[in-house]
């Protein structure tokens, strides 16, 4: 295949229309909104919502923005909806038959009806269980909590819709004594039990608290962030360590003693302090429970034996118990604000309030009535994370185009990403991009034929895990360092166009893109294109896009047409279109 000059040709003329009209990380807008101070996150009374949520959301976005109307982009076709939000839901891009029932449905009521579907399709909790174990565990190396085990927790859990906080407070309570249920447990375990990472990650992830710097004094640039909020934290984990058994199993155990202590580095400098601090466990200051008393000597039901290693101590109390339900309670708001902030901020690329672990004071929301109606309504539906994406995705704020007419100066106004008054242009996760070009070049169809009256979705996932594997190593990132944003290197492009298995997929097999696209009338360029674009782009090709097609095609024989036409999927597949999630 000629693969260095043709494609490389496709890929500048058959995206330059689509690019022209892309924001790509323009110089923002002048900001808009006036800085408005966030509110306290005491305990909120609860009204119900009179209209959907849906609706609300509309209203308050444009309400925070002057000029928004004027400004928005318009609604995003069909196609570029259909796309975006099989590929936000499910992880999956549309079959080619599926976005053409969906083209042509004259249904107004067909954009809430595919939500719905997408919602109920079984890949929905596989879709879930990837995105939240990078939030929760950022790619780290499974080390003492197999990683199948970790995952089938995650997806079982969102095919059952247990609540956020019910899923939270298993994960933190779990200590992998259990050997049916060490899924979870793998939070603390693969931290090694540390009681400083632990701390770190429960309030970066659950809390919206970037608290690294309030380890050794109060956050020199954030006054809501003290280091009496790191240590109160700690304070419920200090305790805690990692326990080895006699069969080389890890769990955590407990002692039945121990205090955080600490003073600040500033203060030590300058001969201010007034000696070490200690703090029970608390949540912001909010202390939760009353610790007993037990007197010397009966304070375990398991004492820890110095002659025997293999004892794990087992106190009468457990702090660590007591983690999940301050952190995960409903009485602690700045869990379900940070949660509804986070979801929004995987389908937006940013949060209402930006970046989601810098939530305070002098970082206010973008749009403080929205961010407080959403955290009211999440914890008023039971934490459910599939309605609160239902109601994102039916918005018409998530439904905007990410494109925007051109004007007849040949100038667009793009307006600050804070009006979310159009749709961001986001990288696909590895396993987008993976699963989209396996449905793409027709081997998911493949496979699903082959597996016949055995084809599920979990069967269809062992066939096809291993591309996933292998563009989650190539995109992903370091262990603990999960790429954010979209990365291009050399390596990856050359490995995408080299790699065998992944041009094997390509070729002219029962069920490829590449035999439907052959088998097409030669003399019919139209058609060619129109299967092509729909399948790979979820969107009929421009007519420019199916002039190059035919003149791409015109001068090739039965004997180079399959090559040629492996060449034009390699080059769809290839783009910057389908590497986008727009």
């Amino acid at each position: 295949m000629n693969r260095r000059i043709i494609p490389l040709a496709l890929l500048i003329l058959g995206t330059a229309a689509w690019l022209s009209g892309w924001n790509v990380r323009q110089a923002p807008a002048q900001e808009t909104q006036p800085p408005v101070a966030a509110p306290e996150f005491g305990d909120a009374a609860i009204a119900e919502t009179p209209t959907p949520l849906h609706v609300e959301i509309d209203r308050l976005i444009r309400e925070r923005t002057p000029n928004y109307d004027s400004m928005a982009a318009p609604l995003a076709t069909d196609g570029e909806f259909l796309r975006r939000v099989s590929l936000d839901l499910t992880g999956l891009l549309p079959s080619v038959a599926e976005t053409r029932a969906f083209l042509a449905d004259t249904d107004p009521a067909k954009r809430e009806k595919v939500v719905n579907r997408l919602l109920a399709h079984p890949s929905y909790p596989r879709h879930m269980q990837r995105t939240f174990d990078v939030v929760l565990m950022r790619r780290l190396a499974a080390k003492h909590v197999a990683a199948p085990a970790w995952e089938t927790f995650l997806r079982t859990s969102f095919a059952e819709d247990k609540g956020y906080d019910q899923i939270v407070r298993e994960i933190l309570a779990a200590d992998g004594t259990d050997p049916k249920a060490r899924g979870p447990a793998r939070f603390l375990l693969d931290r090694e039990g540390d009681s400083h990472e632990i701390t770190r990650d429960v309030a970066r992830i659950f809390l919206g608290a970037n608290l690294d710097c309030a380890q050794c004094h109060d956050h020199p640039s954030v006054d809501g962030f003290k280091q009496a909020h790191y240590y109160g934290i700690q304070a419920f984990v200090v305790r805690s360590f990692l326990f080895t058994d006699e069969k080389k199993v890890a769990m955590m155990a407990e002692k039945a003693d121990g205090e955080v202590t600490f003073e600040s580095v500033f203060e030590i400098r300058d001969k201010k302090s007034s000696g070490p601090k200690s703090l029970p466990p608390q949540i912001f200051e909010k202390v939760s429970f009353t610790e007993p008393k037990f007197d010397k000597g009966k304070e375990y039901v398991v004492a820890p034996d110095p002659k025997k290693k293999e004892v794990r101590p087992i106190p009468k109390f457990s702090r660590r118990a007591h983690l999940a339900e301050a952190v995960a309670s409903r009485d602690n708001r700045r869990f379900a604000r940070t949660a509804v902030n986070r979801v929004w901020s995987i389908l937006f690329a940013r949060g209402l309030v930006h970046p989601v672990d810098m939530d305070h004071a002098a970082n206010p929301p973008s749009h403080p009535e929205l961010l407080d109606l959403l955290t009211d309504e999440f914890m008023r539906n039971r934490f459910d994370v599939r309605w609160l994406l239902r109601e994102i995705v039916l918005s018409s704020t998530y439904q905007r185009s990410s494109q925007r007419p051109v004007g007849a100066d040949g100038k667009a106004e793009f307006p600050p990403e804070t009006a979310f008054a159009q749709a961001p242009v986001r990288a696909l996760s590895p396993a987008q991009f993976a699963w989209s070009y396996c449905q793409a070049t027709g081997e998911a169809d493949v496979q699903r034929n082959a597996l016949g009256n055995k084809l599920s979705e979990e069967t269809l996932f062992q066939r096809l895990a291993g591309y996933e594997s292998q563009f989650t190593n190539r995109f992903g990132g370091q262990p603990g360092k999960p790429v954010e944003g979209l990365e291009a290197t050399i390596d990856q492009a050359l490995w995408l166009s080299n790699d065998a298995g992944v041009l094997s997929l390509l070729n002219v097999r029962p069920g490829s893109l590449s035999d439907r696209l052959v088998k097409l009338p030669a003399d019919n360029p139209a058609a060619i294109a129109e299967e092509l674009y729909l399948t790979t782009l979820v969107r009929p090709p421009t007519p420019q896009e199916v002039a190059e097609v035919a003149e791409y095609l015109k001068d090739t024989t039965p004997e180079t047409r399959p090559n040629a036409i492996k060449d034009l999927v390699w080059a769809v597949t290839m783009s910057s279109e389908f590497r986008v999630l727009h």
